[in-house]
């Protein structure tokens, strides 16, 4: 049997035309086209007035925090379900992490468990667009602007999403996405930051191009700060697939309602939630099944030729983050991330899935949930 991929995109005649005009056309005088293309071309799709594109989302957010001056002595609050990439920047700058719980339904930061956690030294919160689904943005919104903390939103696996047709990367004082190979809307590996914030968007120009202001004086740097650039071909591939976007995102929630219609008669399990005025767009399709653990699962669906992902482990529980104060505490009151993590697993979700490839992961996990857990 062919294993069935947990992720991949899907690529046309269109990306591959472009990243070949690209290829022969985009040096000399047309060096920066396409990287302007895209970035005026994502800027106008998700309703903000500037974007910038980048090698990551990581960097996205590295840049965000640099640019509104976070540092050391801060904190910034993450949900505790998230990648690491959400948290990492937090440490690039010598600030601290402080990981709140996350909502039971959508799996997004919880706006009372964000509210807990802040304290004098709070100075911005990430909330994450986790699988594509969106958290309560005018609950989080509403607690950040009594508290002036800044809103970083973590849109990097939500383009696409709504809340009551407002995009995904659009409600932060910055948003930030990933256009990994993994991800509905792909250059390879790839990011993009907005921003509203006319300030924010020259520092971010600034900072991304080792502390070259644009248009100044040329290789005078000011400040030391970083390589964060895209390339053309990236950006072309990226500037094509955003030409498909709605194809893309009609064959996410696609693949959904496929899984949903073969997974509704089994009892207990849980698949990713959309509440009502929000439009998921489902990077991943997420299903909880109390009772497992999600390496059994991912174990026995793989000896079936069925690929899947983890649901993220609590940063709180990394090792990466053992020997913060934070962490342990986090472990100690984030309940909701810790019930929902261990029995968590990512069905296949790749663009190029068939409704017959979605029929046999779906009689494969029944078939493994049909026995009792080891």
């Amino acid at each position: 049997m062919d294993r069935i991929p947990v992720a991949g995109p899907w690529i046309t005649q269109k990306e591959i035309d472009y990243v070949a005009d690209a290829a022969r056309n985009a040096w000399y005088e047309r060096a920066g086209e396409y990287p302007r293309r895209f970035e005026q071309a994502f800027a106008e799709y998700v309703g903000t007035k500037h974007a910038v594109a980048l090698p990551s989302c990581t960097s996205a957010i590295h840049l965000s925090l640099m640019a509104l001056g976070v540092g050391p002595g801060d904190e910034v609050i993450v949900p505790d379900v998230t990648w690491i990439a959400t948290a990492a920047p937090i440490s690039y700058v010598g600030a601290t992490p402080v990981f709140a719980d996350v909502d039971p339904k959508t799996w997004c930061l919880d706006a009372a468990s964000f509210e807990r956690c802040i304290t004098a030294r709070t100075r911005a919160v990430i909330p994450v667009d986790l699988y594509g689904n969106m958290p309560d943005m005018d609950a989080i919104r509403g607690v950040a602007a009594a508290h002036r903390i800044e809103v970083i939103e973590d849109a990097a696996e939500a383009v696409g999403s709504e809340i009551a047709g407002r995009r995904a990367g659009s409600f932060g004082t910055t948003g930030v996405f990933s256009f990994h190979g993994s991800k509905t809307l792909t250059t390879g590996e790839g990011g993009m930051l907005l921003t509203d914030r006319e300030d924010l968007h020259r520092r971010v120009l600034f900072l991304r191009d080792h502390g070259r202001a644009p248009g100044d004086k040329a290789f005078f740097n000011t400040e030391v700060a970083h390589k964060y650039k895209m390339s053309a071909l990236q950006a072309a591939l990226g500037l094509a697939q955003l030409e498909r976007i709605d194809e893309l995102l009609e064959r996410k929630r696609a693949i959904f309602e496929w899984y949903r219609e073969s997974l509704a008669g089994v009892d207990g399990i849980t698949v990713n939630h959309e509440a009502p005025g929000t439009r998921n767009t489902y990077w991943m399709v997420t299903v909880i099944v109390p009772g497992w653990r999600k390496e059994d699962l991912i174990r026995l669906l793989g000896e079936r030729g069925v690929a899947c992902r983890p649901f993220f482990y609590p940063l709180s529980s990394l090792p990466a983050y053992a020997r913060l104060d934070e962490a342990r505490r986090a472990a100690a009151r984030n309940r909701v991330s810790y019930e929902i993590s261990p029995s968590g697993i990512n069905l296949p979700s790749a663009l190029r899935l068939t409704r017959e490839q979605v029929a046999q992961v779906c009689d494969a996990l029944k078939g493994i949930l049909a026995r009792p857990a080891p």
